[in-house]
């Protein structure tokens, strides 16, 4: 249920990316959110239940609480492959998303579970909804081009992409992801540029650094600087362009 830097495996939708998070409103709270995180890690996932489960009693209106245990719950319908527990992970995140309407990684859990419970439309129109109420936030787009590439749709992938880096020039999310879609299109020296851009902003992306160590050497200085990025001049709905 841990996220890999976004996209180090590579820009996929899948519960095995799920991130939980350890922040917290409240003192009380955060503690019993970094102990549960601590625990689930170590694949007690009963006993960070409990934790979570007294994080939110802590703090009623902490989103990070109610994600954390929707996400231990997630995992935990995986493995008894029980209807009831998959519906109390759901309700779960609706509560996380009920105390923070734009909770990132809650919205990822979210849609994973819509598409794995075989309603793809479902997490499609979650996505889709929250662009509607946040249309300035790039991390909503970055989410619904995640899905849009799991599906297969590597040009609606891109295009989602675009808009998001348009929206946020510097979203090291955004920027990794389109170097992503953009390497496995050949696009190597515009795939470079986005990565380093990426780990510009963010220096705390291993996958990313290893990647352009690679395209750099494949590359070479010359390519690399003819493809110099453009990414950030991108308005409006971008058509699927070549680089």
């Amino acid at each position: 249920m841990f996220r890999t830097p976004f996209p180090c495996c590579l820009f996929a939708l899948s519960l095995g990316f799920v991130a939980l998070v350890s922040t917290g409103c409240g003192v009380a709270s955060q503690g019993m959110n970094v102990e549960g995180v601590r625990l689930h890690q170590a694949g007690d996932y009963q006993a960070a239940t409990q934790r979570f489960m007294q994080a939110v009693t802590n703090d009623p209106n902490n989103a990070d609480g109610y994600y954390n245990l929707a996400a231990t719950t997630h995992r935990m319908a995986r493995q008894s492959r029980t209807q009831a527990d998959f519906a109390q992970a759901e309700n779960l995140y609706n509560q996380c998303l009920d105390r923070d309407p734009n909770h990132v990684e809650c919205y990822r859990g979210l849609a994973v579970l819509l598409a794995e419970s075989g309603r793809p439309d479902a997490s499609l129109r979650l996505l889709e909804g929250w662009i509607a109420r946040s249309p300035a936030l790039a991390d909503a787009k970055v989410e619904l081009a995640r899905f849009k590439e799991e599906q297969g749709d590597q040009i609606a992938a891109r295009e989602h992409l675009l808009q998001a880096v348009s929206l946020d020039p510097n979203n090291s999310r955004a920027l990794t992801a389109l170097a992503h879609l953009r390497e496995l299109s050949g696009e190597t020296a515009q795939a470079l540029a986005n990565y380093q851009r990426s780990l510009a902003q963010n220096q705390f992306q291993p996958g990313v650094a290893n990647r352009v160590a690679t395209l750099h050497s494949s590359v070479g200085p010359r390519a690399a600087l003819a493809g110099s990025d453009n990414t950030r001049v991108a308005t409006g709905t971008p058509a699927w362009t070549r680089y």
